[in-house]
Protein backbone atom coordinates (compact mmCIF):
# COMPACT_ATOMS: atom_id res chain seq x y z
CA UNK A 1 0.00 0.00 0.00
CA UNK A 2 2.62 2.39 0.73
CA UNK A 3 4.97 1.52 -2.35
CA UNK A 4 1.48 2.16 -4.46
CA UNK A 5 1.41 5.56 -2.64
CA UNK A 6 4.65 6.52 -3.34
CA UNK A 7 4.74 5.86 -6.97
CA UNK A 8 1.20 7.93 -7.28
CA UNK A 9 3.17 10.65 -5.98
CA UNK A 10 6.18 10.14 -7.91
CA UNK A 11 3.84 10.29 -10.92
CA UNK A 12 1.75 13.04 -9.88
CA UNK A 13 5.52 15.05 -9.40
CA UNK A 14 6.83 14.24 -12.93
CA UNK A 15 3.19 15.34 -14.03
CA UNK A 16 3.66 19.01 -12.31
CA UNK A 17 7.21 18.94 -13.64
CA UNK A 18 6.27 18.78 -17.09
CA UNK A 19 3.68 21.53 -17.03
CA UNK A 20 4.27 25.35 -16.66
CA UNK A 21 1.79 28.22 -16.53
CA UNK A 22 1.45 32.02 -17.50
CA UNK A 23 3.27 33.13 -14.47
CA UNK A 24 6.63 31.22 -14.94
CA UNK A 25 6.41 32.07 -19.10
CA UNK A 26 6.60 35.48 -18.22
CA UNK A 27 9.29 35.37 -15.62
CA UNK A 28 11.03 32.87 -18.21
CA UNK A 29 10.32 35.33 -20.95
CA UNK A 30 11.70 38.33 -19.24
CA UNK A 31 15.23 36.56 -18.18
CA UNK A 32 15.55 35.15 -21.29
CA UNK A 33 15.83 38.83 -22.60
CA UNK A 34 17.90 40.04 -19.97
CA UNK A 35 14.60 42.16 -18.53
CA UNK A 36 16.03 41.35 -14.80
CA UNK A 37 14.36 44.58 -13.10
CA UNK A 38 10.60 45.81 -12.33
CA UNK A 39 9.64 48.42 -10.81
CA UNK A 40 5.68 48.38 -9.64
CA UNK A 41 2.99 48.01 -6.95
CA UNK A 42 1.62 44.69 -6.09
CA UNK A 43 -1.85 43.94 -6.35
CA UNK A 44 -4.76 42.36 -8.03
CA UNK A 45 -4.44 40.24 -10.25
CA UNK A 46 -0.61 40.35 -10.10
CA UNK A 47 0.81 39.93 -6.92
CA UNK A 48 1.90 36.18 -6.88
CA UNK A 49 3.81 37.50 -10.09
CA UNK A 50 5.69 39.37 -8.16
CA UNK A 51 6.78 37.16 -5.19
CA UNK A 52 7.33 34.45 -8.25
CA UNK A 53 9.74 37.04 -10.49
CA UNK A 54 11.40 37.90 -7.09
CA UNK A 55 12.24 34.30 -6.02
CA UNK A 56 13.41 33.38 -9.55
CA UNK A 57 16.03 35.79 -9.17
CA UNK A 58 14.53 39.10 -10.60
CA UNK A 59 14.90 42.35 -8.61
CA UNK A 60 11.24 43.56 -8.26
CA UNK A 61 11.48 47.12 -6.50
CA UNK A 62 8.08 47.83 -5.01
CA UNK A 63 6.92 51.51 -5.20
CA UNK A 64 4.18 53.34 -3.10
CA UNK A 65 2.72 54.52 -6.50
CA UNK A 66 2.58 53.16 -9.93
CA UNK A 67 3.14 56.81 -11.59
CA UNK A 68 6.87 56.81 -9.91
CA UNK A 69 7.20 53.40 -10.51
CA UNK A 70 6.45 53.97 -14.05
CA UNK A 71 9.13 57.15 -14.16
CA UNK A 72 11.78 54.74 -12.68
CA UNK A 73 10.90 52.11 -15.57
CA UNK A 74 10.84 55.07 -18.04
CA UNK A 75 14.77 56.45 -17.07
CA UNK A 76 16.12 53.05 -16.53
CA UNK A 77 15.56 52.55 -20.14
CA UNK A 78 17.33 55.96 -21.11
CA UNK A 79 20.13 55.36 -18.83
CA UNK A 80 20.67 51.38 -20.19
CA UNK A 81 19.05 51.22 -23.72
CA UNK A 82 16.78 48.21 -23.09
CA UNK A 83 13.25 48.58 -22.16
CA UNK A 84 12.64 49.46 -18.53
CA UNK A 85 9.58 47.30 -17.18
CA UNK A 86 6.78 48.67 -15.17
CA UNK A 87 4.01 46.55 -13.79
CA UNK A 88 0.65 47.32 -12.00
CA UNK A 89 -2.35 46.47 -11.30
CA UNK A 90 -5.80 46.99 -13.26
CA UNK A 91 -7.87 50.07 -14.09
CA UNK A 92 -6.79 53.16 -11.89
CA UNK A 93 -3.48 51.24 -11.24
CA UNK A 94 -2.72 50.96 -15.15
CA UNK A 95 -4.23 54.75 -15.60
CA UNK A 96 -1.72 55.83 -12.94
CA UNK A 97 1.32 54.20 -14.88
CA UNK A 98 -0.52 55.16 -17.98
CA UNK A 99 0.79 59.06 -16.76
CA UNK A 100 4.88 57.53 -17.33
CA UNK A 101 4.12 55.73 -20.32
CA UNK A 102 3.12 58.31 -22.44
CA UNK A 103 5.95 60.94 -20.96
CA UNK A 104 8.47 57.77 -21.94
CA UNK A 105 7.14 58.00 -25.80
CA UNK A 106 6.90 61.39 -25.87
CA UNK A 107 11.15 61.41 -24.16
CA UNK A 108 11.60 58.50 -26.71
CA UNK A 109 12.40 56.43 -23.52
CA UNK A 110 12.39 52.40 -23.70
CA UNK A 111 9.64 51.25 -21.57
CA UNK A 112 7.62 48.41 -21.42
CA UNK A 113 4.09 49.29 -19.30
CA UNK A 114 2.95 45.44 -18.29
CA UNK A 115 -0.67 45.85 -16.17
CA UNK A 116 -2.87 42.78 -15.15
CA UNK A 117 -7.07 43.78 -16.18
CA UNK A 118 -9.95 42.15 -16.11
CA UNK A 119 -11.33 39.31 -18.21
CA UNK A 120 -12.23 40.18 -22.16
CA UNK A 121 -15.46 38.52 -21.95
CA UNK A 122 -16.45 40.60 -19.36
CA UNK A 123 -15.31 43.86 -20.31
CA UNK A 124 -16.51 43.72 -23.75
CA UNK A 125 -20.14 43.01 -22.87
CA UNK A 126 -19.27 45.41 -19.81
CA UNK A 127 -21.05 43.38 -17.09
CA UNK A 128 -19.20 45.31 -14.36
CA UNK A 129 -15.93 43.55 -13.55
CA UNK A 130 -13.91 44.29 -10.61
CA UNK A 131 -11.71 47.31 -11.78
CA UNK A 132 -13.41 46.70 -15.52
CA UNK A 133 -11.58 48.84 -18.03
CA UNK A 134 -10.81 48.33 -21.79
CA UNK A 135 -7.31 49.30 -21.20
CA UNK A 136 -5.30 48.59 -24.88
CA UNK A 137 -7.81 50.89 -25.93
CA UNK A 138 -6.82 53.48 -23.84
CA UNK A 139 -3.25 52.82 -24.22
CA UNK A 140 -2.98 52.77 -27.62
CA UNK A 141 -3.32 56.35 -28.54
CA UNK A 142 -0.50 57.20 -26.14
CA UNK A 143 2.20 54.90 -26.71
CA UNK A 144 4.23 53.78 -29.48
CA UNK A 145 2.52 50.33 -29.45
CA UNK A 146 -0.01 48.51 -27.24
CA UNK A 147 -0.74 44.48 -26.91
CA UNK A 148 -2.88 42.09 -25.28
CA UNK A 149 -1.51 38.54 -25.02
CA UNK A 150 -4.82 36.38 -24.16
CA UNK A 151 -3.13 32.91 -24.42
CA UNK A 152 0.00 31.00 -22.73
CA UNK A 153 1.43 30.18 -25.72
CA UNK A 154 1.57 33.52 -26.69
CA UNK A 155 3.51 34.82 -24.20
CA UNK A 156 6.79 34.73 -25.91
CA UNK A 157 6.07 36.38 -28.95
CA UNK A 158 4.04 39.28 -27.50
CA UNK A 159 7.41 40.35 -25.14
CA UNK A 160 9.24 39.98 -27.89
CA UNK A 161 6.90 41.97 -29.76
CA UNK A 162 6.87 44.47 -26.86
CA UNK A 163 10.86 44.28 -26.96
CA UNK A 164 11.57 45.51 -30.26
CA UNK A 165 8.61 47.86 -30.73
CA UNK A 166 10.04 49.92 -27.41
CA UNK A 167 13.83 50.00 -28.78
CA UNK A 168 13.79 49.95 -32.37
CA UNK A 169 13.60 53.23 -34.67
CA UNK A 170 12.39 55.68 -32.29
CA UNK A 171 12.60 54.46 -28.58
CA UNK A 172 9.27 54.91 -26.75
CA UNK A 173 6.81 53.69 -24.67
CA UNK A 174 4.96 49.79 -25.22
CA UNK A 175 1.72 48.72 -23.25
CA UNK A 176 1.32 44.51 -23.05
CA UNK A 177 -2.11 44.14 -21.58
CA UNK A 178 -2.37 40.66 -19.47
CA UNK A 179 -5.42 39.07 -18.22
CA UNK A 180 -6.01 37.90 -15.21
CA UNK A 181 -6.51 34.52 -16.24
CA UNK A 182 -3.90 34.25 -18.59
CA UNK A 183 -1.23 34.21 -15.62
CA UNK A 184 -3.31 30.89 -14.46
CA UNK A 185 -3.04 29.15 -17.66
CA UNK A 186 -1.83 25.55 -17.34
CA UNK A 187 0.53 23.98 -20.57
CA UNK A 188 3.07 21.67 -21.42
CA UNK A 189 6.30 22.80 -20.26
CA UNK A 190 8.90 21.95 -23.05
CA UNK A 191 5.96 23.57 -25.02
CA UNK A 192 5.80 26.24 -22.78
CA UNK A 193 9.81 26.64 -23.46
CA UNK A 194 9.98 26.61 -27.26
CA UNK A 195 7.10 29.51 -27.71
CA UNK A 196 9.62 31.90 -25.71
CA UNK A 197 11.60 34.33 -28.24
CA UNK A 198 14.82 36.10 -27.50
CA UNK A 199 14.84 38.72 -29.63
CA UNK A 200 17.55 39.40 -31.94
CA UNK A 201 19.11 42.87 -33.13
CA UNK A 202 15.97 44.23 -31.38
CA UNK A 203 17.27 47.82 -32.40
CA UNK A 204 19.39 47.31 -35.86
CA UNK A 205 21.51 50.53 -36.91
CA UNK A 206 19.84 52.39 -39.15
CA UNK A 207 22.05 54.07 -41.76
CA UNK A 208 22.22 57.19 -43.10
CA UNK A 209 22.21 57.72 -47.13
CA UNK A 210 25.77 58.84 -47.96
CA UNK A 211 24.14 61.69 -50.06
CA UNK A 212 22.76 63.31 -46.81
CA UNK A 213 25.87 62.85 -45.30
CA UNK A 214 27.63 64.66 -48.24
CA UNK A 215 25.02 67.63 -48.40
CA UNK A 216 25.10 68.05 -44.68
CA UNK A 217 29.12 68.59 -44.97
CA UNK A 218 28.44 71.05 -47.67
CA UNK A 219 26.41 73.25 -46.19
CA UNK A 220 28.30 73.19 -42.80
CA UNK A 221 31.13 74.54 -45.50
CA UNK A 222 29.22 77.41 -45.77
CA UNK A 223 28.72 78.27 -42.41
CA UNK A 224 30.73 81.67 -41.37
CA UNK A 225 29.00 81.49 -37.37
CA UNK A 226 28.14 77.36 -37.16
CA UNK A 227 26.72 75.75 -34.10
CA UNK A 228 25.61 72.11 -33.00
CA UNK A 229 22.89 71.66 -30.96
CA UNK A 230 23.48 68.28 -28.88
CA UNK A 231 19.84 66.76 -27.33
CA UNK A 232 18.83 63.79 -24.87
CA UNK A 233 19.13 61.71 -28.20
CA UNK A 234 22.67 62.02 -28.85
CA UNK A 235 23.10 61.44 -25.06
CA UNK A 236 20.99 57.77 -25.46
CA UNK A 237 22.56 57.31 -28.59
CA UNK A 238 25.58 56.38 -26.08
CA UNK A 239 28.19 57.32 -29.24
CA UNK A 240 30.18 59.43 -26.99
CA UNK A 241 33.55 59.11 -28.42
CA UNK A 242 32.47 60.19 -32.09
CA UNK A 243 30.47 63.11 -30.85
CA UNK A 244 32.82 64.65 -28.93
CA UNK A 245 35.93 64.08 -32.27
CA UNK A 246 33.23 65.67 -34.41
CA UNK A 247 32.58 68.85 -32.21
CA UNK A 248 36.64 69.14 -31.84
CA UNK A 249 37.32 68.32 -35.34
CA UNK A 250 35.20 70.55 -36.45
CA UNK A 251 35.64 73.38 -33.87
CA UNK A 252 32.21 74.34 -33.68
CA UNK A 253 30.78 75.77 -30.82
CA UNK A 254 28.13 73.14 -28.96
CA UNK A 255 24.90 73.64 -27.20
CA UNK A 256 23.88 71.12 -24.35
CA UNK A 257 20.15 70.61 -23.90
CA UNK A 258 19.60 69.98 -20.54
CA UNK A 259 20.04 66.12 -20.65
CA UNK A 260 23.05 66.05 -23.40
CA UNK A 261 24.97 68.24 -20.47
CA UNK A 262 28.14 66.43 -19.90
CA UNK A 263 28.44 64.57 -23.36
CA UNK A 264 31.34 66.77 -23.41
CA UNK A 265 32.31 68.55 -19.97
CA UNK A 266 30.23 72.12 -19.01
CA UNK A 267 33.64 73.57 -18.95
CA UNK A 268 35.01 72.65 -22.47
CA UNK A 269 36.02 75.60 -24.29
CA UNK A 270 33.78 75.19 -27.26
CA UNK A 271 30.41 74.55 -24.81
CA UNK A 272 28.21 78.06 -25.71
CA UNK A 273 25.92 76.49 -22.51
CA UNK A 274 26.54 80.49 -20.97
CA UNK A 275 26.57 82.19 -24.36
CA UNK A 276 23.23 80.35 -24.75
CA UNK A 277 21.37 83.73 -26.03
CA UNK A 278 24.32 84.57 -28.32
CA UNK A 279 24.62 81.54 -30.26
CA UNK A 280 20.89 81.16 -31.05
CA UNK A 281 20.47 84.37 -32.56
CA UNK A 282 23.69 84.87 -34.35
CA UNK A 283 24.41 81.39 -35.90
CA UNK A 284 24.35 81.21 -39.51
CA UNK A 285 24.26 77.04 -39.49
CA UNK A 286 22.67 75.22 -36.96
CA UNK A 287 23.02 71.17 -36.73
CA UNK A 288 21.14 69.20 -34.57
CA UNK A 289 22.30 65.80 -32.97
CA UNK A 290 19.45 64.42 -31.33
CA UNK A 291 17.55 67.65 -30.45
CA UNK A 292 14.21 68.58 -31.42
CA UNK A 293 12.83 72.28 -33.26
CA UNK A 294 10.02 72.08 -30.18
CA UNK A 295 9.06 74.30 -27.47
CA UNK A 296 12.45 73.79 -25.50
CA UNK A 297 14.04 75.81 -28.65
CA UNK A 298 11.26 78.61 -29.52
CA UNK A 299 10.23 76.48 -32.61
CA UNK A 300 13.53 77.34 -33.99
CA UNK A 301 12.13 80.56 -35.13
CA UNK A 302 11.05 83.90 -33.45
CA UNK A 303 13.10 86.65 -30.94
CA UNK A 304 15.12 83.87 -29.61
CA UNK A 305 16.60 83.05 -33.31
CA UNK A 306 17.46 86.45 -33.93
CA UNK A 307 17.51 87.98 -37.78
CA UNK A 308 20.40 86.26 -38.77
CA UNK A 309 19.29 83.97 -41.96
CA UNK A 310 19.48 80.46 -40.69
CA UNK A 311 19.99 77.07 -42.17
CA UNK A 312 19.15 73.65 -40.15
CA UNK A 313 21.07 70.74 -40.50
CA UNK A 314 19.22 67.77 -38.64
CA UNK A 315 19.86 64.53 -37.50
CA UNK A 316 17.44 62.20 -35.90
CA UNK A 317 16.28 58.33 -36.44
CA UNK A 318 12.67 59.88 -37.42
CA UNK A 319 12.20 61.42 -40.70
CA UNK A 320 9.25 62.50 -39.61
CA UNK A 321 10.46 64.64 -37.50
CA UNK A 322 12.53 66.95 -40.38
CA UNK A 323 10.56 69.98 -41.19
CA UNK A 324 8.72 69.93 -37.79
CA UNK A 325 8.92 73.84 -37.65
CA UNK A 326 11.10 75.13 -40.27
CA UNK A 327 12.61 74.44 -43.19
CA UNK A 328 15.62 71.39 -42.41
CA UNK A 329 17.89 72.36 -45.47
CA UNK A 330 20.03 68.85 -44.50
CA UNK A 331 17.81 66.41 -43.04
CA UNK A 332 20.67 63.28 -42.21
CA UNK A 333 17.94 60.51 -41.23
CA UNK A 334 19.18 57.14 -38.93
CA UNK A 335 20.81 56.39 -35.49
CA UNK A 336 22.66 59.09 -34.40
CA UNK A 337 25.89 56.64 -33.58
CA UNK A 338 25.75 55.83 -37.37
CA UNK A 339 24.84 59.24 -38.59
CA UNK A 340 27.57 60.99 -36.69
CA UNK A 341 30.43 58.17 -37.56
CA UNK A 342 29.44 58.59 -41.38
CA UNK A 343 30.14 62.90 -40.84
CA UNK A 344 33.37 61.66 -39.26
CA UNK A 345 34.28 59.16 -42.16
CA UNK A 346 33.82 61.37 -44.59
CA UNK A 347 35.04 64.13 -43.05
CA UNK A 348 38.64 62.60 -43.00
CA UNK A 349 38.24 62.25 -46.90
CA UNK A 350 37.24 65.34 -47.59
CA UNK A 351 37.94 68.02 -44.60
CA UNK A 352 36.00 71.01 -44.06
CA UNK A 353 38.45 73.59 -42.34
CA UNK A 354 36.11 75.64 -41.36
CA UNK A 355 37.01 79.69 -40.75
CA UNK A 356 35.25 80.11 -37.37
CA UNK A 357 38.42 81.67 -35.34
CA UNK A 358 36.30 85.29 -34.79
CA UNK A 359 32.90 83.19 -34.11
CA UNK A 360 34.46 81.03 -31.35
CA UNK A 361 36.14 84.43 -30.31
CA UNK A 362 32.83 85.79 -30.12
CA UNK A 363 31.14 83.18 -28.09
CA UNK A 364 34.29 82.66 -25.33
CA UNK A 365 34.04 86.77 -25.02
CA UNK A 366 30.94 86.16 -24.36
CA UNK A 367 30.20 83.37 -22.15
CA UNK A 368 33.33 84.14 -20.24
CA UNK A 369 31.40 87.86 -19.49
CA UNK A 370 28.23 86.12 -17.90
CA UNK A 371 30.30 83.59 -15.95
CA UNK A 372 32.10 86.40 -14.34
CA UNK A 373 28.84 88.06 -13.94
CA UNK A 374 27.12 85.00 -12.17
CA UNK A 375 30.61 83.84 -9.87
CA UNK A 376 29.76 86.21 -6.99
CA UNK A 377 26.15 85.63 -6.97
CA UNK A 378 26.93 82.10 -6.54
CA UNK A 379 29.78 82.69 -3.27
CA UNK A 380 27.07 84.43 -1.27
CA UNK A 381 26.52 83.35 2.10
CA UNK A 382 23.05 84.42 2.91
CA UNK A 383 20.68 83.65 5.13
CA UNK A 384 17.83 82.69 4.20
CA UNK A 385 19.41 81.45 1.56
CA UNK A 386 18.40 82.38 -2.54
CA UNK A 387 18.65 80.07 -5.27
CA UNK A 388 22.14 81.49 -6.25
CA UNK A 389 24.03 80.67 -2.76
CA UNK A 390 22.28 77.70 -2.24
CA UNK A 391 23.44 76.46 -5.99
CA UNK A 392 27.02 77.70 -6.01
CA UNK A 393 27.63 75.04 -3.15
CA UNK A 394 25.81 72.30 -5.01
CA UNK A 395 28.00 73.33 -7.85
CA UNK A 396 31.44 73.16 -6.43
CA UNK A 397 30.13 69.59 -4.93
CA UNK A 398 28.74 68.04 -8.45
CA UNK A 399 32.53 69.28 -9.55
CA UNK A 400 34.39 67.12 -7.14
CA UNK A 401 31.72 63.99 -7.88
CA UNK A 402 31.60 64.43 -11.49
CA UNK A 403 30.01 60.65 -11.17
CA UNK A 404 27.26 60.92 -9.26
CA UNK A 405 23.36 61.20 -11.07
CA UNK A 406 22.38 64.02 -10.43
CA UNK A 407 18.20 64.42 -10.56
CA UNK A 408 16.42 67.58 -11.28
CA UNK A 409 13.03 69.11 -11.50
CA UNK A 410 11.04 71.89 -10.11
CA UNK A 411 10.67 75.70 -11.49
CA UNK A 412 13.08 77.80 -10.68
CA UNK A 413 14.72 75.07 -8.85
CA UNK A 414 15.35 73.51 -12.20
CA UNK A 415 15.61 76.27 -14.73
CA UNK A 416 18.73 78.00 -12.39
CA UNK A 417 20.24 74.31 -11.75
CA UNK A 418 20.42 73.39 -15.62
CA UNK A 419 22.25 76.70 -16.04
CA UNK A 420 24.60 77.02 -13.07
CA UNK A 421 25.65 73.11 -12.09
CA UNK A 422 27.92 71.94 -14.76
CA UNK A 423 28.39 68.15 -15.74
CA UNK A 424 31.50 66.56 -16.76
CA UNK A 425 30.36 62.99 -18.23
CA UNK A 426 27.63 61.68 -20.17
CA UNK A 427 24.18 60.70 -18.83
CA UNK A 428 24.44 62.14 -15.40
CA UNK A 429 21.73 65.04 -15.35
CA UNK A 430 18.32 63.75 -15.79
CA UNK A 431 15.47 65.77 -15.45
CA UNK A 432 11.81 66.78 -16.33
CA UNK A 433 12.47 66.28 -19.97
CA UNK A 434 10.17 67.49 -22.87
CA UNK A 435 7.15 68.28 -21.05
CA UNK A 436 8.43 69.75 -18.59
CA UNK A 437 6.33 67.70 -16.11
CA UNK A 438 6.86 67.52 -12.20
CA UNK A 439 6.71 64.19 -10.07
CA UNK A 440 9.65 62.67 -11.94
CA UNK A 441 11.95 63.17 -8.75
CA UNK A 442 11.61 60.34 -6.95
CA UNK A 443 11.00 57.66 -9.64
CA UNK A 444 14.32 58.47 -11.45
CA UNK A 445 16.39 58.65 -7.93
CA UNK A 446 15.41 55.20 -7.42
CA UNK A 447 15.94 54.15 -11.11
CA UNK A 448 19.24 56.04 -11.33
CA UNK A 449 20.81 54.11 -8.12
CA UNK A 450 19.26 51.07 -8.98
CA UNK A 451 20.75 50.68 -12.57
CA UNK A 452 24.20 52.49 -12.18
CA UNK A 453 25.44 51.52 -8.92
CA UNK A 454 25.95 55.38 -8.44
CA UNK A 455 25.31 57.84 -5.76
CA UNK A 456 22.68 60.09 -6.67
CA UNK A 457 21.71 63.92 -5.97
CA UNK A 458 18.36 64.98 -6.36
CA UNK A 459 17.70 68.66 -6.17
CA UNK A 460 14.16 69.14 -5.71
CA UNK A 461 11.93 72.33 -5.61
CA UNK A 462 9.42 71.89 -2.40
CA UNK A 463 6.46 71.67 -4.91
CA UNK A 464 8.35 69.11 -7.28
CA UNK A 465 9.14 67.12 -4.41
CA UNK A 466 5.48 66.75 -3.27
CA UNK A 467 4.38 64.54 -6.83
CA UNK A 468 6.68 61.88 -5.69
CA UNK A 469 7.38 62.42 -1.76
CA UNK A 470 6.19 59.52 -0.21
CA UNK A 471 8.90 57.31 -2.19
CA UNK A 472 11.46 57.96 0.23
CA UNK A 473 10.18 55.41 2.02
CA UNK A 474 11.04 53.21 -0.97
CA UNK A 475 14.43 54.67 -1.13
CA UNK A 476 14.69 53.53 2.92
CA UNK A 477 13.55 50.36 2.53
CA UNK A 478 16.14 49.38 -0.40
CA UNK A 479 19.08 51.61 1.51
CA UNK A 480 19.62 53.30 -1.73
CA UNK A 481 22.33 55.80 -1.53
CA UNK A 482 19.92 58.66 -2.87
CA UNK A 483 20.54 62.43 -1.18
CA UNK A 484 17.60 64.82 -1.64
CA UNK A 485 17.57 68.27 -1.32
CA UNK A 486 14.51 70.34 -1.16
CA UNK A 487 14.53 73.71 -1.84
CA UNK A 488 11.94 75.45 0.38
CA UNK A 489 10.99 78.26 -0.21
CA UNK A 490 7.45 77.32 1.48
CA UNK A 491 5.70 77.28 -1.90
CA UNK A 492 5.15 77.32 -5.66
CA UNK A 493 7.34 79.70 -7.29
CA UNK A 494 7.14 81.31 -4.13
CA UNK A 495 5.58 81.25 -0.70
CA UNK A 496 4.83 85.23 -0.28
CA UNK A 497 1.50 85.28 -2.41
CA UNK A 498 -1.88 86.52 0.06
CA UNK A 499 -5.60 85.52 -0.42
CA UNK A 500 -7.15 88.95 0.32
CA UNK A 501 -10.43 87.57 0.64
CA UNK A 502 -10.40 84.76 2.96
CA UNK A 503 -8.64 83.29 5.41
CA UNK A 504 -7.68 80.45 3.08
CA UNK A 505 -4.07 80.45 1.95
CA UNK A 506 -3.27 81.33 -1.60
CA UNK A 507 -3.07 79.09 -3.88
CA UNK A 508 0.96 79.00 -3.83
CA UNK A 509 1.66 78.60 -0.86
CA UNK A 510 2.29 75.60 1.34
CA UNK A 511 2.64 75.70 5.19
CA UNK A 512 5.28 77.57 6.56
CA UNK A 513 8.58 76.58 7.55
CA UNK A 514 7.53 72.86 6.76
CA UNK A 515 9.93 70.42 7.70
CA UNK A 516 10.67 67.71 4.92
CA UNK A 517 13.44 66.43 6.22
CA UNK A 518 11.44 64.88 9.29
CA UNK A 519 9.56 62.87 6.81
CA UNK A 520 12.85 61.13 5.97
CA UNK A 521 13.83 60.13 9.61
CA UNK A 522 9.98 58.74 10.21
CA UNK A 523 11.53 56.19 7.66
CA UNK A 524 15.11 55.47 9.19
CA UNK A 525 16.94 57.49 6.86
CA UNK A 526 19.19 60.89 7.80
CA UNK A 527 17.39 64.25 7.73
CA UNK A 528 19.20 67.66 8.19
CA UNK A 529 17.23 71.17 8.43
CA UNK A 530 19.98 73.22 6.67
CA UNK A 531 19.34 77.14 7.10
CA UNK A 532 22.78 78.62 5.21
CA UNK A 533 25.04 77.62 2.40
CA UNK A 534 27.57 76.15 4.84
CA UNK A 535 25.55 74.11 6.20
CA UNK A 536 23.98 72.50 3.12
CA UNK A 537 27.65 71.85 1.74
CA UNK A 538 28.53 70.13 5.33
CA UNK A 539 25.05 67.99 5.00
CA UNK A 540 25.71 67.41 1.27
CA UNK A 541 28.85 65.90 1.56
CA UNK A 542 28.32 63.81 4.86
CA UNK A 543 25.23 62.60 2.69
CA UNK A 544 27.43 61.53 -0.13
CA UNK A 545 30.30 60.19 2.01
CA UNK A 546 28.02 57.61 3.76
CA UNK A 547 25.47 56.44 0.77
CA UNK A 548 22.51 56.54 3.20
CA UNK A 549 19.26 57.45 2.85
CA UNK A 550 19.37 61.67 3.22
CA UNK A 551 17.03 64.44 2.65
CA UNK A 552 18.05 67.62 3.30
CA UNK A 553 15.47 70.71 3.77
CA UNK A 554 17.07 73.95 2.40
CA UNK A 555 15.64 76.83 3.93
CA UNK A 556 15.33 79.32 1.22
CA UNK A 557 13.95 82.61 1.01
CA UNK A 558 10.17 82.75 0.82
CA UNK A 559 10.07 85.29 -1.52
CA UNK A 560 13.05 83.72 -3.70
CA UNK A 561 12.24 82.56 -6.89
CA UNK A 562 9.76 84.61 -10.14
CA UNK A 563 6.28 83.38 -11.34
CA UNK A 564 6.41 80.06 -13.77
CA UNK A 565 10.54 80.10 -13.35
CA UNK A 566 11.73 81.03 -16.85
CA UNK A 567 8.82 80.01 -18.75
CA UNK A 568 6.09 82.75 -17.35
CA UNK A 569 5.51 83.57 -20.92
CA UNK A 570 3.76 80.54 -21.16
CA UNK A 571 1.42 80.99 -18.61
CA UNK A 572 -1.46 83.62 -19.47
CA UNK A 573 -2.65 86.55 -17.13
CA UNK A 574 -5.89 88.28 -17.10
CA UNK A 575 -5.56 91.83 -18.39
CA UNK A 576 -8.71 92.68 -16.64
CA UNK A 577 -9.27 94.90 -13.76
CA UNK A 578 -11.19 94.05 -11.20
CA UNK A 579 -14.23 95.89 -10.89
Amino acid sequence: MSATVQSIAANTTEAEREQTDGFNLIIDALKLNGLTTIYGVPGIPITDFGRMAQAAGIRVISFRHEQNAGYAASIAGYLTKKPGVCLTVSAPGFLNGLTALAHATTNCFPMILISGSSEREIVDLQQGDYEEMDQLAIAKPLCKAAFRVLHAQDIGIGLARAIRAAVSGRPGGVYLDLPAKLFGQVMDAEAGQKSLVKVIDAAPAQIPSPDSIKRALDVLKTAKRPLIILGKGAAYAQADDDIRALVEKSGIPFLPMSMAKGLLPDTHPQCAGAARSTVLKDSDVVMLIGARLNWLLSHGKGKAWGDAPKKFIQIDIEPKEMDSNVEIVAPVVGDIGSCVAALLARGDEDPFPLKVADWIKTVTSKRDENVAKMAPRLMNNNVPMDYHGALGVLRTIVKERPDAILVNEGANTLDLARGIVDMYQPRKRIDVGTWGIMGIGMGYCIAAAIETGKPVLAIEGDSAFGFSGMEVETICRYKLPVCIVIFNNDGIYRGTDVNSVSSDPAPTVFVKGSRYDKMMEAFGGVGVNATSPDELKRAVNAAMDSGKPTLINAVLDPAAGSESGRIGNLNPQSKLKKK
